[in-house]
């Protein structure tokens, strides 16, 4: 191929990896190659910055400048219309390396993994056809709410940052089938994420995670929970906080276990909200309800017939729960147990 020597071709692909291309290499590629060119490699060539001549392989869907030493990508690849992969892992980009107009992009996937974001940039975010992205090995200190925005995402990997907390808005991706947030600092799980009815793989390895939330039993489709390298695996955790309850709400307590009746001719109407508002005690053996004085309960429920995972639950008193036990097993002796289909996780890995 003209130009290059030790270039690899096919039909509608160029291979230029490992060249150690100059900035400016790409302009001795013919028009016709570039008109016939769909796949563009650019991997492993100590380049600086994007070659603004990148704009004018006008057909090309897949572009992957990996492990270079780019801190900036170029306002002219936004003139790549047809672009709907962009592999850009191992450089020096951050937040600030995109363009204005890097959200116009009609990308599917999008692979920003092992460089030196600190934020998830806005631009991404306008990516609204993206299945998959890619963040992972940068040093990420939060997930930002709007990531709501990215309606078709089906894959999301950002493991290996400093992410301590997980927003509720994630639960908001109804394709979301792959969420790898391993390698960070996670210290609890959101409840909400129960409405990710797609999810299939949950990787949340080497956090801090002393729990999960009992909502996490109705991902129905989940098949993987990787839980290793956490405090919740490599020891049992028992905790149980418990603050008196008000006058208020023991009054609210009565009237509720004794159905007695009331209605906004009785009370004034924030007191008729405050009773409805009432919350059943899920200890199938009590038939009491608490308000907002309730027990944290960690409690251990079996998957698969022989891992054990701690699920947060809260109960009205802490009569509702034995005393810590010595035997793991007993955590977890009362009749909801028997409720978790056993096959309801195909594989969890703690080991």
């Amino acid at each position: 191929m003209e130009g290059f020597e030790g270039a690899c071709s096919s039909e509608g692909v160029l291979d230029l990896s490992r060249l150690n291309l100059n900035n400016n290499s790409l302009d001795t590629v013919s028009d016709k190659r570039r008109k016939d060119t769909k796949q563009l490699y650019l991997c492993y060539n100590r380049m600086t910055n994007l070659p603004e001549s990148v704009s004018l392989f006008s057909n090309l869907e897949f572009l992957d400048i990996s492990n270079n030493t780019l801190s900036v990508i170029c306002e002219d690849i936004t003139r790549l219309t047809k672009l709907k992969t962009l592999i850009a892992k191992n450089n020096r980009l951050n937040e600030f390396s995109l363009p204005k107009d890097f959200g116009s992009l009609q990308l599917e996937v999008l692979n920003f993994s092992g460089n030196r974001f600190e934020e998830m940039p806005s631009q991404c975010l306008q990516l609204l056809r993206l299945q998959s992205l890619s963040l992972g090995g940068n040093r990420l200190k939060s997930i930002p709410a709007e990531i709501d925005s990215l309606a078709s995402l089906e894959l999301l990997y950002l493991g290996g940052n400093l992410i301590s907390s997980i927003p509720a808005e994630l639960a908001n991706l109804p394709c979301l089938n792959y969420l790898v947030l391993c390698d960070n600092r996670i210290q609890s799980v959101p409840p909400q994420l129960n409405k990710l009815h797609s999810l299939r793989s949950l990787s949340l390895h080497n956090n801090l995670l002393t729990y999960l939330p009992r909502e996490i039993l109705s991902l129905v489709h989940l098949q993987e929970l990787s839980l290793r390298g956490n405090p919740l695996v490599v020891r049992f955790v028992k905790d149980m906080t418990y603050d008196p309850p008000s006058l208020l709400e023991l009054a609210g307590r009565t009237v509720k276990s004794k159905n007695l009746l009331y209605s906004h001719k009785d009370l004034p109407s924030h007191l008729v909200n405050y009773l409805d508002m009432a919350s059943k005690c899920p200890n199938p053996k009590c038939a009491g309800v608490y308000f907002d004085s309730c027990v944290r309960h960690i409690k251990f429920v079996d998957f698969c017939g022989k891992y054990r995972l701690p699920l947060m639950h809260y109960l009205c008193s802490p009569e509702c729960t034995s005393p810590c036990s010595s035997n793991p097993q007993s955590d977890a002796d009362s009749d909801d147990d028997n409720s978790v289909p056993a096959d309801r996780l195909q594989r969890v890995l703690l080991g």
